[in-house]
């Protein structure tokens, strides 16, 4: 609405680029197509999932039976372990007799132990991604939702109201995510309301302890986003509210339609951060009873002893989870920029 810095201003995140951004155009591409593949397999695991729940269930004569009681079926693995499995062993043969030499053939069987494992465990870890996936998202844009309000009363209310949402803000970064989610579990009574609700766990209704955990999140992802946002919100030139002002709108209309789509673009980068963090932190839910995927993890490794490979291989689901959000949040971000407004220089 003027002319000034607002329109070169810098991005308040453009300095810390992720590795996503960094990569070169075609390797972009590479990414975003295991990506797609690696999405593709997740979606077609639960709708397998679902469906050989449903068809056992009814089989069954009980479709009224809570449905985890018969899922046999329904993690059966579409890749078979004993390739891997022999490979393993016939390596591990011919390392035996080498000694100390053979310590890249032992690498080797490693690698073939692992991939064994990570298709037996496959089918039960897609289920607990799907629920990390729907934490996150929910939490994330719950916690927007909270968050947008904070942060709009922590730059332009008055003194009172920056005051209160400058103490929510503080209290929750101050305080750790665990902490909160045991306060939200254990001291609150949310869990008996959620029940109380529907949420009973019998799929495709969460479990009562998914919902808490959604909450506990949203809240400490709220006061994280308040504050990208209202270092978004500051940085957009002060001239765009006289702008805004002085062509009639009312100081409320100036930051809704002026200063907030403008700061919400430039908030994309931190909220992209936020974004990742959260996909990572779900794994905190496992602490209150949630079978997200770092629960099912857990699982399985008290199961079967493979503490290590369980986790590395659960490691490389989460990070697919995280490089596949931080490329679609850059295409967003793409997608939404104004040319000339906060954009960051040197990108492929």
């Amino acid at each position: 609405m003027t002319d000034g810095p607002a329109e070169t201003e810098a991005d308040p995140a453009a300095d810390r680029g992720s590795l996503v951004e960094e990569l070169p155009a075609r390797r972009r591409l590479v990414l975003g197509a295991v990506g797609v593949v690696f999405w593709g397999w997740l979606v077609a695991r639960w709708a397998y999932h679902n469906a050989a729940l449903d068809a056992a269930a009814t089989a069954l004569g009980a479709p009224d039976l809570v449905r985890s009681e018969v899922t046999v079926q329904a993690r059966e693995g579409w890749i078979p372990a004993g390739p891997f499995e022999a490979v393993a062993d016939a390596i591990a043969s011919v390392t035996d007799p080498l000694g100390p030499a053979s310590v890249l053939l032992d690498w080797v069987v490693w690698l073939a132990d692992l991939a064994a494992l990570a298709t037996t465990a496959a089918p039960a870890l897609a289920e607990g991604a799907f629920i990390t996936v729907y934490l996150t998202i929910l939490s994330i844009l719950f916690g927007l939702v909270v968050a947008i309000p904070v942060a709009v009363a922590r730059t332009y209310g008055g003194l009172f109201v920056r005051m209160v949402a400058l103490t929510y803000t503080e209290l929750i970064r101050g305080t750790p995510l665990l902490a909160q989610l045991f306060f939200v579990y254990f001291a609150l009574p949310l869990s008996d309301v959620a029940r109380w609700v529907g949420f009973t766990g019998q799929p495709p209704i969460p479990q009562a302890a998914s919902a808490v955990a959604v909450v506990g999140f949203t809240v400490n992802s709220s006061a994280y986003q308040a504050e990208y946002i209202r270092s978004a919100l500051e940085s957009v030139d002060a001239g765009q509210m006289t702008a805004a002002r002085a062509v009639g709108l009312s100081k409320r209309g100036a930051i809704r339609h002026v200063v907030l789509p403008q700061g919400l673009r430039l908030a994309i980068p931190s909220w992209t951060n936020e974004f990742v963090y959260l996909v990572k932190y779900s794994s905190l839910a496992a602490f209150i009873t949630v079978p997200d995927l770092f629960q099912r993890a857990r699982d399985i490794a008290s199961e079967t002893f493979q503490y290590t490979d369980i986790y590395v291989v659960v490691g490389l689901f989460y990070l697919a989870l995280v490089l596949t959000t931080a490329l679609a949040m850059s295409r967003f971000e793409t997608t939404v920029s104004i040319p000339g407004l906060g954009q960051s220089t040197g990108r492929n």
